[in-house]
């Protein structure tokens, strides 16, 4: 995420686009970013109670930097890019979640760049 912020593309979907497939690919970054169903032992790894506590909050700040950036730029409505940057951290989990155990269902092309633009209040 953070090299898609440096790399200067359309800010408010930048941080957005790559993340389905990067779930499929690396699962356990995923975890990381947003939790889920796995919880470590506290001192049966090298996992720390503030880990816990901060798990995803750095991934989460860039979204929040990435949709103030677009309203900044005149690119995004957002009246709230903290709140709004939580819609879109929810919405493309779930959508990846699902694209991930529902491989079947007919996708169409453009889902994720809807929901970036639903969600982040984007421009058209």
């Amino acid at each position: 995420m953070r090299r898609a912020w440096a790399a200067g593309s359309a800010p408010g979907s930048r941080c957005g686009r790559g993340l389905p497939s990067r779930r499929r690919s690396h699962p356990e970054r995923c975890r990381a970013m947003f939790g889920g169903l796995w919880m470590p032992t506290l001192g049966d790894s090298s996992v720390t109670e503030r880990d816990l506590t901060t798990l995803g909050r750095e991934a989460l700040q860039i979204l929040i930097d990435a949709l103030g950036g677009c309203v900044t730029a005149g690119h995004s409505t957002s009246a709230d890019p903290v709140a709004d940057a939580i819609a879109l951290w929810f919405g493309l989990h779930g959508f990846a979640h699902q694209r991930a155990v529902s491989r079947v269902f007919p996708w169409p092309a453009d889902s994720a760049e809807r929901i970036i633009t639903a969600l982040a209040h984007l421009d058209t």
